[in-house]
Formats: structure tokens, sequence, C-alpha cells
């Protein structure tokens, strides 16, 4: 109980991260063609336009991975006390958003920019709490 107790607030920002980006990553799973279909619509004055797929498969993969990261990490936390897997999980979930963001900025969608921004401030809240 000490565990949870003593890393509450860690915990709690790794759920919120995990929900955010395995959530995110069974939804370009299971409507690829659905995603791909209004992506490319919305990078298509960008020099991404015609890489949305390549580009998708990269934020998919590292989606899935930092969200798994930091499934393990709450999981390492609990059994061990150790955080360098979720600290791990953190700073991949940052990266990942920059990546969002830097998309969102290339195709001028500035209130998707915001939206992002808004993830991206507890994401490195995380990271600042797990470093040693």
């Amino acid at each position: 109980m000490n565990t949870v107790l003593n890393n509450a607030t860690e915990i709690l920002l790794l759920l919120f991260l995990i929900i955010t980006f395995l959530q995110s990553g069974f939804d370009k799973i299971t409507d690829w063609n659905g995603n791909i279909s209004w992506l490319k619509d919305h990078f298509s004055k960008t020099p991404f336009k015609n890489i949305v797929p390549l580009l998708v498969g990269i934020i998919l993969v590292t989606e899935v991975v930092a969200g798994l990261l930091c499934l393990v990490g709450v999981y390492h936390i609990f059994s061990t006390g150790e955080t360098s897997i979720a600290l791990f999980g953190a700073i991949l979930s940052s990266i990942t958003l920059l990546m969002l963001l830097f998309g969102q900025r290339i195709a001028k969608d500035y209130e998707g920019a915001k939206t992002i921004a808004v993830y991206f401030i507890p994401t490195i809240l995380l990271v600042f709490l797990l470093q040693p």
C-alpha cells in the first residue's frame, strides 16, 4: 500500500498515458483505412502528403510501445518500486507527442497542436517526477 501512496501521482499519470496511447493505437489498427484517408486529406498541402501511411505507421509503433512501457512501468512500480521502465515510457510518450505536434504545426492545424500541448504538459511532469 505504501508503494501506491508514495507513487500515486506517477501511477495516475502513467495510467493516463496507457489509456491515451493504447486506445489511439487500437483505433489506428482497427480503422487503418479511415485514419489514412482522413490524414491524407489533412496533410494534402504539406511535404508529408505522399508518405502519410509510413508516418502513421511510425506513430502507431511509438504509441503502442510507449503505452506498453508505461504499463510495464506500473507493474514494476507495484512489484519492485523500480521506476526506470516507467521513465522510458514517459520519455517515449513525450517524443511521440512532439512528433504529433510537429505534424499538426506542419499541417497548420493550430487547434490540434494546442490539444497536443495539453497532453504534453502532464507527460513532461511525469518525466520530471520519475527522474532519479
